[in-house]
């Protein structure tokens, strides 16, 4: 696919056609970057006044804390964008953009994304209300992601985040975007110790798992 008919699969441009895509990208002051893997894209403490689009590859969103602890916040794929709550505040950032393997991202002026051009177009209202809804679902996808870390054990943690993909997924097997460190950093747990409880998981009957592919089996769910 071409960046046009990648743009028409974000949810930043639903709802428009490709030939309004290709006008907003003039409007947006658009600009592409190629980055390898394990760069940052943005580092803990820069400011932005762009977001970012994923023409190619992943990008993981990652924290550190004081004593160089690593949490996942999450991992952004093609067609999805990121920092838009950052690049809306101008503050410095709190967390680090980084290329998960070898990306390409699409940058945008935010301050022309959620103000009207001059013309005062139609689809560019449609971008702005698509802004709205967009940071809408990040505050809806951190509340379920708080819902996973404030459970208590490991095991908990694991099920209510395998039980929230399958229900994204609408299907009992589905695979999840994480390796296993990748999950546990996002899960804040310790890697050998959530391997431990996922192996005691699947001899209890509550799942079966392939690497990535899991399968969930307890009747609650």
């Amino acid at each position: 696919m071409n960046m046009v008919q990648i743009l028409q699969t974000s949810p930043l441009f639903a709802g428009t056609k490709e030939d309004e895509i290709a006008q907003l990208l003039h409007c947006l002051e658009e600009r592409t970057s190629d980055f390898a893997r394990d760069r940052a894209i943005i580092e803990e403490g820069d400011y932005t006044g762009e977001l970012g689009i994923v023409l190619k590859g992943r990008v993981h969103i990652t924290r550190h804390d004081f004593w160089g602890n690593r949490s996942l916040v999450t991992e952004v794929g093609v067609g999805e964008s990121f920092a838009e709550a950052l690049a809306c505040t101008m503050l410095p950032s709190e967390v680090s953009v980084i290329a998960a393997e070898q990306s390409t991202i699409l940058f945008l002026n935010i301050h022309k994304v959620i103000t009207s051009c001059e013309s005062g177009c139609v689809f560019h209202h449609t971008l702005i209300e698509n802004m709205v809804r967009l940071l809408s679902q990040r505050n809806l996808d951190l509340l379920k992601k708080i819902d996973h870390l404030t459970k208590r054990s490991t095991r908990d943690k694991l099920l209510s985040y395998l039980n929230s993909e399958s229900k994204r997924q609408q299907n009992r097997t589905f695979t999840i975007p994480f390796d296993r460190q990748q999950l546990a950093d996002y899960l804040c747990v310790e890697r050998s110790a959530m391997s431990t409880e996922l192996s005691r998981m699947q001899a209890d009957g509550l799942v079966e798992y392939q690497r990535r592919e899991f399968t969930l089996h307890h009747e609650e769910f």
